[in-house]
């Protein structure tokens, strides 16, 4: 989706310097720890790797240089002839220093480097037929020495030093850790790359919602990245899309409230014109006095609850909860709006429960007449001259509580008596469709939909009566209409109090 007009396109770049701002904050960031771990992973590796492959190889390569000592040996023993010529061509090859050969005689003499190095016991054993496979220490360092019987008398001795097979065994140590190296280059390129691919989703991510933060909206973010991140962005979507109807709904009861409050301005400014000119004569200033009078005072209405409004979102909202008798409350509401009523040719209807019963709750007396007092004012703006408005007061079980069971009193049981103390503000105006009804706290909606075509006010008092609803923890609904005759139903249902019950 494309952006806001007026949306600075370097903005994006501007927010995600940061990212770029040194080694430091790439240290910080998914990719550079991801990189580091990858790497410290690695090297890991690479060390437990190095440490027991390096002991393993030196091993190997002494073991191979024993079995191939050992096999010269036998071939010597089995055919010296043939092993001889073998042995020319291999030193040809190889070296004259792979190993050296030394013989004995049938008399038990030692001819060559080995003299030294068998004791009579370990000669008598050669040429006897045993076979000898040792590595002995001298001051030249270890040698591995292989006896073994020749087949016309005598026996011959096969020695090489470990320094020379440890040599060879470096060059494969040298192999090794090039591979290793290798490796471990590769490892750190694959976390870096691996790093950049899963954190460019965040990336973007942080990236729109500081574009939000800014004030910028229709942003849509491509689903991307792995589970967790495809959340995180759809979660930026979702509040992109939420900031903007809740803003839109802003906008549209701003708009709402400022034409109900240009309304009685107009009026008064007109009035004052006219008073400044001279076009009132004097026997209409009382008639002039009294619209300016009723102007005003629906001004200060407005004002009233925008600022009501404004103290139900604070955290410090008081409340005074007290027992109050819901009887009383209603006989000050029908003392309070029987003027109004009988100006408007409404008849107002009080109904309390024929079976009497105490209506007493715990709860603010004050606040509850608030929200009282705005339903009533709803009703009376759409109830036609000659219909009733009915407050309507009646006790209910609440859910899960059992009802009193057929032929018993209504006093018989405790379990039995009604629990909920519920107040019906009914009116015989156009009434609400399920669809009016699912938005009718919300403020502004009803006004746009209905301005111009039937009488509607702002929605300040259905919004605050619900916001004052939610706070002293009551139930406020939209009930279905209950006659033919239409309107719409508003009902509070509070808890009854234990003492009344």
């Amino acid at each position: 989706m494309a952006a806001m007009k007026g949306s600075d396109p370097a903005r994006p770049a501007r927010m995600t310097e940061h990212l770029h701002a040194g080694p430091t904050a790439w240290l910080h960031s998914v990719g550079g720890g991801i990189t580091l771990v990858t790497a410290a992973v690695a090297v890991l590796a690479v060390l437990v790797t190095g440490l027991v492959a390096f002991p393993l190889i030196q091993a190997a390569t002494v073991d191979q240089a024993r079995q191939q000592l050992a096999r010269q040996a036998d071939a010597y023993a089995a055919a010296p002839g043939a092993s001889r010529a073998l042995d020319a061509r291999e030193r040809y090859l190889l070296g004259p220093d792979t190993y050296k050969l030394s013989t004995i005689t049938a008399s038990g003499t030692v001819k060559g480097t080995a003299d030294h190095l068998l004791g009579p016991a370990e000669i008598a054993q050669v040429l006897s037929g045993q076979k000898i496979s040792r590595t002995l220490a001298t001051s030249e360092g270890k040698l591995l020495v292989e006896a073994r019987t020749l087949q016309r008398g005598g026996g011959i001795v096969l020695t090489r030093s470990l320094k020379d097979v440890n040599a060879e065994s470096a060059q494969v140590l040298e192999r090794a850790l090039l591979a290793l190296a290798i490796g471990l280059l590769i490892a750190v390129l694959a976390g870096t790359l691996l790093a950049r691919r899963l954190s460019l989703p965040l990336v973007r991510t942080a990236a729109a919602a500081r574009r939000i933060a800014a004030g910028e909206r229709t942003i849509e973010l491509a689903p991307s990245g792995m589970t967790e991140v495809r959340a995180m962005g759809e979660a930026v979507n979702t509040l992109d899309r939420a900031l903007m109807a809740s803003e839109g709904r802003q906008h549209e009861f701003l708009l709402s409230v400022s034409h109900e409050i240009r309304t009685p301005l107009t009026a008064v400014r007109g009035y004052a014109e006219a008073m400044v000119d001279g076009l009132v004569r004097p026997e209409e200033l009382a008639r002039v006095g009294q619209v300016l009078a009723a102007e005003t005072e629906r001004l200060d209405g407005f004002v009233r609850d925008l600022l009501a409004l404004a103290r139900l979102e604070a955290d410090d909202f008081a409340l005074e909860v007290g027992p109050v008798d819901v009887a009383g409350l209603l006989e000050q509401v029908r003392e309070a709006w029987h003027g109004a009523a009988v100006q408007a040719g409404v008849q107002l209807d009080i109904r309390l429960p024929a079976g009497g019963g105490s209506l007493a709750v715990d709860t603010d007396g004050q606040r509850l007449r608030q929200i009282i007092d705005a339903l009533v004012g709803n009703a009376l703006r759409v109830t036609p001259p000659g219909k009733p408005l009915v407050i309507e007061a009646r006790l209910e079980y609440s859910q899960g509580s059992p009802e009193p069971a057929e032929g018993l009193g209504a006093g018989k049981a405790t379990a039995g008596r009604p629990d909920v103390v519920a107040v019906d503000v009914r009116d015989y105006g156009p009434g609400l469709t399920a669809q009016d009804a699912a938005v009718a706290f919300e403020r502004g909606v009803l006004f746009r939909r209905y301005a111009g075509r039937r009488p509607v006010g702002s929605g300040l008092g259905l919004s605050i009566a619900a916001r004052l609803a939610q706070r002293l923890g009551l139930r406020l609904t939209v009930e279905p209409a209950t006659s033919d005759d239409g309107g719409a139903c508003f009902c509070i249902r509070l808890p009854r109090s234990p003492s009344g019950q």
